[in-house]
C-alpha cells in the first residue's frame, strides 16, 4: 500500500487533493529528476487493486461500468434519431470533452453516420482557450447549458467529468437529469471514492455534490445511472487534476466510445524561461494542437502565469476547430489561434532566445509544415519539433525538414489492433506537454514543495485550496528508499530539457502541432499501446516524511489573511467579512500572488505593502516563501513579545 492510501494520510483531503510523497521536494529537483518525478506519479494511474484501500483504474468494478457505458452509447449509435451523447465538464475536464467529441465526431462523418455527440465546457467557447473559473460555481448555468444542447432530444446519454466530484455546473447538470431519467441517463466520472464528493453547500441550490453522487449510488445498481470513480493517486503537484486526471479522462472516454464503435462498426477500425517576461508557445495541426491548446490554457489559474506566458497555435484556426461558437478572435488576443496569427501577431517580437517546436504527424501536410518552419528559421534559431509516425514510415521523407530543427523528438507507434493511432498520439502529446509546462513552472519557483502556491483565488474550489494550502501539510525532511530504481525515457528527457534550458535563458516556447516515436522503445520492454508510455517511468520510490504546517496559524486565520490580501486591507470590516464566499473569488480574479502574498503577511506579521515589497524584492515565489519559513521563529518570538 502506498503511504498516500493510509487513512492517516492528511485524512481531512480528498485524495485528488491530497499532497502526493513521490514528489514532496519536486521544487528543488534538477529538470531530469523532475521529469523522473512526474513519469512516477503517472504510473501510479495503473497500479492494480490488490491490497489497495481504493478502487483502483484497472480493477474490475471500474471496467464493467465502463462497459456498461459503451453498451449505453452503442444503443444510440444504432439509433440516433433524436438521440445523443453529452460530454461535459469545467476547465481541463470541459477542454477534453470537446477534444473528445470532435475526434468521434469525425470519425462517424468517414463512415457517413450522422454525429451524435456534443461538449458543454463551463464559460463557453472562450474557456477553450483561457481560464473562465467563475461558471465552475454555478449549477444553474450547468442545467441551462445541458437543457439548450438536448432541445428535442428523446434519449440522452449525459456523461459530466469532475475530477475531484466537486464542480457545481456539473452538479446542476446531473441533478437535472435525475430529475428527467425519462430522456436522461447520468454517467459522473471523476478520481475521488465516493464519500470524498464535495458536501459544501452552493448558494441559492438545494443540493450538494454529495448528494447528487449518493442519488446516482441508489440508481446505479439498475443501470439507471453510472458512476465511474476509480482513484489515480495524488497529483504530482497537488490539486493540479489536469495532469493525471485528465490523461485518465481521456483515456478512459476513448475506451468507452471506441468499445461502442467497435461493436456498431465491425468491419473497420473504431478506433527558461518566464522570469524575463518570455513566453511559451505550441503551434499544431490537428487533434495534437488542441492539445497544445489546452496545455496552455491551464498554465494562468493554475501556476499564475500571465496570459501569453504560455500560448497555442491551430493550422486552420476556427475553422479547423470546429467549435460550437466559431470565431471568438475579436474576444482579445488570446483568442487569435490560427498559425496566420502567430506569422503576423506573435513571430515579429520573437529573437534568439525564444524557443519554437512545432508539433505533428506523419498525415499532416508536410509542405506546409515545412514553410512554416522556413519562417520561423528567417526570424530565430531555436525551433524544434515533436514528431508522430506509425512503425515503418519513411524517415528519409523528413530528412530535409529536419535540418530546419536544432532537435527532433520522434514517437513511432505500432498501428493499434484496436481503437485509432491517433489516440496514441494525442496521450503521449499531453503527457509531453504537461510535463513541460509543469516544469518550467517549477524551476521559475512557482511550486513549493509540490504545492501550487501562485494559484488564482477565482472560484469556490481554489479558494477552498488556497486557505489549505496556507496552512497545509508539507514535508520537512525525507531520504529515497535504497531499493528505489529510476531511468528516463527519451521522451521526458529529450523534449523536457530541450524546453526547461530554453527557459533558463528566458526564452519564448512554441509548439506548432508534432508528434513523436517510440514503438522501439516499448517493444523492448514488452510493452505496447497508450499505456506503454507511462510503464516506462519511473518505479514509486517511498519517501519518509516528517510533517510540518507552513503557517502555523488555524484555518480561520488563515482565510482571514487571505480576504487581507484579496481586498488589500490590513483590517477586515464587517460588511466584507460576512460577504458570501462568491464575491471573495469575483474580487480575487483581479488579483495576483494572492496565495504568496497571504504566507509573506502571515509568516512575518508585516502588512500588505510590507509583503508585496518583500515579494517584489524576490521574484521567484519559492524563495520568498522559504527565507520566510526560515526566518519564521524569529518573527513568531516578535509577535508573542
Amino acid at each position: 500500500m502506498h503511504e498516500w492510501e493510509s487513512p492517516d494520510y492528511e485524512p481531512s483531503l480528498p485524495v485528488s487533493e491530497k499532497s502526493n510523497p513521490l514528489t514532496r521536494d519536486i521544487d528543488q529537483a534538477s529538470p531530469g529528476r523532475i521529469v523522473r518525478m512526474l513519469q512516477s506519479c503517472d504510473a501510479e494511474m495503473f497500479l492494480k487493486g490488490t491490497g489497495s484501500t481504493y478502487k483502483m483504474l484497472l480493477s474490475d468494478k471500474v471496467m464493467k461500468t465502463m462497459m456498461g457505458v459503451a453498451e449505453e452509447v452503442e444503443v444510440i449509435l444504432k439509433e440516433p434519431l433524436d438521440s445523443l451523447v453529452v460530454l461535459s465538464g469545467c476547465g481541463t475536464s470541459g477542454r477534453l470533452a470537446f477534444l473528445v467529441a470532435s475526434g468521434f465526431n469525425n470519425m462517424l462523418k468517414e463512415v457517413n453516420h450522422s454525429e451524435v455527440y456534443e461538449y458543454i465546457i463551463a464559460g463557453g467557447d472562450r474557456a477553450l482557450f483561457s481560464s473562465q473559473e467563475a461558471p465552475e460555481d454555478d449549477p444553474h448555468l450547468g442545467m441551462l447549458c445541458l437543457k439548450k444542447a438536448c432541445e428535442g432530444k428523446k434519449r440522452v446519454l449525459f456523461i459530466g467529468i469532475s475530477c475531484g466530484l466537486s464542480a457545481p455546473f456539473v452538479a446542476g447538470q446531473l441533478d437535472f437529469c435525475l430529475r428527467h431519467l425519462e430522456v436522461f441517463t447520468p454517467v459522473l466520472l471523476g478520481f475521488n471514492p465516493a464519500h470524498q464528493a464535495r458536501n459544501e453547500p452552493v448558494r441559492g441550490c438545494p443540493f450538494t455534490f454529495l448528494n447528487v453522487v449518493q442519488r446516482m449510488q441508489a440508481l446505479a445498481k439498475s443501470r439507471r445511472a453510472f458512476l465511474i470513480n476509480p482513484s489515480v493517486g495524488p497529483e504530482a503537484i497537488s490539486g493540479s487534476s489536469r495532469m493525471k486526471g485528465g490523461s485518465a479522462t481521456k483515456m478512459l472516454l476513448e475506451v468507452i466510445l471506441c468499445a461502442a464503435h467497435a461493436a456498431v462498426f465491425s468491419h473497420e477500425a473504431a478506433t527558461h524561461h518566464l522570469l524575463s517576461k518570455k513566453h511559451v508557445c505550441y503551434l499544431g495541426w490537428g487533434s495534437l494542437a488542441v492539445l497544445g491548446l489546452i496545455d496552455a490554457s491551464e498554465c494562468e489559474p493554475t501556476f499564475g502565469a500571465a496570459q501569453g506566458d504560455i500560448q497555442g497555435f491551430i493550422s486552420g484556426g476556427y475553422r479547423a476547430l470546429n467549435n460550437n461558437e466559431g470565431s471568438i478572435a475579436l474576444m482579445g488576443p488570446q483568442f487569435c489561434i490560427s498559425h496566420k496569427d502567430f506569422l503576423l501577431h506573435v513571430l515579429p517580437s520573437l529573437d534568439d532566445q525564444d524557443t519554437v517546436i512545432l508539433i505533428y504527424n506523419d498525415t499532416d501536410n508536410i509542405a506546409e509544415v515545412m514553410n512554416i518552419a522556413y519562417r520561423v528559421r528567417e526570424k530565430m534559431s531555436n525551433l524544434y519539433a515533436i514528431y508522430h509516425q506509425a512503425d515503418g514510415d519513411d524517415a528519409g521523407l523528413h530528412e530535409e525538414i529536419n535540418r530546419l530543427y536544432k532537435s527532433t523528438l520522434t514517437l513511432s507507434w505500432p498501428l493499434p489492433t484496436f481503437g485509432k493511432i491517433q489516440h496514441m498520439w494525442e496521450l503521449s502529446t499531453k503527457l509531453v506537454l504537461n510535463a513541460v509546462s509543469t516544469g518550467a513552472h517549477i524551476l521559475k519557483g512557482k511550486v513549493y514543495q509540490n504545492h501550487m502556491i501562485d494559484l488564482q483565488v477565482t472560484n469556490s474550489k481554489l479558494y477552498r485550496r488556497a486557505t489549505r494550502l496556507i496552512q497545509c501539510s508539507t514535508s520537512n525532511s525525507h531520504c529515497l528508499s535504497p531499493k528505489s530504481r529510476c531511468f528516463l525515457t527519451s521522451i521526458g528527457c529529450c523534449l523536457s530539457l530541450l524546453v526547461w534550458r530554453c527557459f533558463a535563458r528566458s526564452c519564448h516556447v512554441f509548439l506548432i502541432g508534432f508528434c513523436f516515436p517510440i514503438g522501439t522503445l516499448l517493444e523492448d520492454y514488452g510493452l505496447s499501446g497508450p499505456l506503454g508510455i507511462l510503464a516506462l517511468g519511473v518505479l514509486a520510490c517511498p519517501l519518509n516524511c516528517s510533517a510540518e504546517k507552513l503557517s502555523g496559524h488555524p484555518e480561520a486565520q488563515c482565510e482571514e489573511a487571505l480576504l487581507k490580501v484579496i481586498y488589500k486591507l490590513d483590517r477586515l470590516p464587517e460588511d466584507i467579512i460576512s460577504c458570501h464566499m462568491t464575491t471573495h473569488t469575483a474580487s480575487g480574479m483581479e488579483r495576483t500572488k494572492v496565495v504568496p502574498l497571504t504566507l509573506v503577511s502571515l509568516l512575518t506579521g508585516c502588512s500588505f505593502d510590507d509583503a508585496k515589497s518583500h515579494l517584489d524584492q524576490e521574484p521567484i515565489i519559492r524563495k520568498a516563501v522559504e527565507a520566510c519559513l526560515q526566518s519564521r521563529p524569529r518573527y513568531e518570538i516578535k509577535q508573542q513579545i
